[in-house]
């Protein structure tokens, strides 16, 4: 059985048997994308709002070279998504090791829709769920080799040089923060 509740602008699940599976999937039906991030450590997947793309550009334009280092330059920008997916990775792990992921293989099997939690890509049945888009496309930033690759982007084109606004609380304010791209990332197509 599942039940959710509201946390903030996001949805906390209650899976089988009590297990927390916190989603970064905000409440309204926005775009939403599948990000998944690559570093010389292994892979991440979650979901998350369409806006991500430039926070995490942002976050890669500063020197991210791991998921984590990723994550903790983006919550300059929206550290309520950044916070929840940390938490799913963390939850993540705890139920799951890199030779077992029984837990979340029940989960998402007993389940059609895609997966709202972040994962690790440990198997090659979270590695097919890591590469199906969402909504509104699936976007792919490998780390180790500085590539932004956007699978399927039904959004909004994701430039080497942009902008976009600062979160609090889930919800944009009326700063803004700036990024651009050094010449040593691929931004495909």
């Amino acid at each position: 059985m599942l039940t959710a509740e509201r946390r903030g602008p996001y949805l906390r699940a209650t899976g089988a048997e009590g297990s927390p599976m916190i989603t970064n999937v905000k409440m309204k039906n926005h775009a939403r994308f599948r990000f998944t991030v690559i570093d010389r450590a292994g892979t991440i997947s979650f979901l998350g709002p369409g806006h991500g793309l430039k926070v995490f550009a942002a976050a890669c334009s500063r020197g991210a070279e791991d998921y984590r280092a990723l994550l903790s330059l983006a919550a300059e920008y929206d550290p309520a998504w950044t916070s929840e997916i940390r938490r799913g990775i963390s939850i993540f792990d705890e139920h799951n090791t890199a030779t077992t992921t029984e837990a979340f293989t029940a989960q998402i099997r007993s389940n059609d829709e895609e997966p709202t939690v972040p994962f690790r890509v440990l198997d090659s049945e979270t590695r097919a769920r890591s590469m199906q888009p969402s909504k509104s496309g699936l976007v792919l930033f490998n780390l180790k080799d500085k590539r932004i690759v956007q699978v399927q982007n039904s959004y909004a084109e994701l430039r080497r040089q942009g902008r976009g606004r600062i979160r609090s609380d889930g919800r944009p304010t009326r700063s803004l923060f700036y990024y651009s791209l050094p010449d040593s990332w691929r931004l495909v197509p």
